[in-house]
C-alpha cells in the first residue's frame, strides 16, 4: 500500500504542521499512527481534515502524474495538433481516471485510457489524445 512508505503528513493549514506517521495495511484499508495521537478523542479532532504529503517523500510509478500537474493542461489532437482545451479536473472512477476538459463553453470528459490518451507531458504543458467518434461532439 503506497501510503505505507510514508513517514510523515502535514496536516492542513489550520495548525498541526509535520506529523510524523506509521503505517500498516490491513485488508483493503491502511492503519495510520500518528505521533500525538493516542486516544480516540484525540482521533476525533482530526476527522474531516486534509492530509498533505510533501512531494520529495513520494515516488510516483512511471507514467503517473500527481493531479494538480495535470489540470490546467492543454489537450491536443495526436494527429493535426489542434488544441481543443484545457483540463479542469481529475474523476476517479475506479476503471479509470477521466479528465474534465474546458471546450469553450462545454466540458467535455475523456477517459484516460491508452486509446484515447496517447501522452501526458507535464513539463509541455500537454495532453495528446487520439479522440474517438462523438468524444467532442454530438454525432453518433
Amino acid at each position: 500500500m503506497a501510503f505505507c512508505r510514508l513517514k510523515r503528513v502535514f496536516l492542513t493549514a489550520d495548525g498541526g504542521g509535520e506529523v510524523k506517521v506509521a503505517c500498516r495495511p490491513h485488508k483493503t484499508m491502511a492503519l495510520v499512527k500518528m505521533d500525538g495521537v493516542d486516544t480516540i478523542p484525540d482521533a476525533e479532532r482530526l476527522r474531516g481534515r486534509v492530509l498533505y504529503l510533501a512531494r520529495e517523500d513520494y515516488r510516483l510509478p512511471e507514467g503517473s502524474h500527481f493531479i494538480q500537474d495535470i489540470i490546467g493542461l492543454s489537450v491536443v489532437d495526436a494527429e493535426t495538433g489542434e488544441t481543443y482545451g484545457l483540463i479542469t479536473d481529475v474523476s476517479a472512477t475506479g476503471a479509470n481516471d477521466v479528465y474534465h476538459m474546458r471546450m469553450g463553453e462545454r466540458e467535455v470528459l475523456i477517459p484516460a485510457v491508452p486509446s484515447i490518451v496517447r501522452s501526458v507531458d507535464v513539463d509541455g504543458g500537454r495532453v495528446t489524445i487520439t479522440p474517438i467518434k462523438g468524444l467532442l461532439s454530438d454525432e453518433d
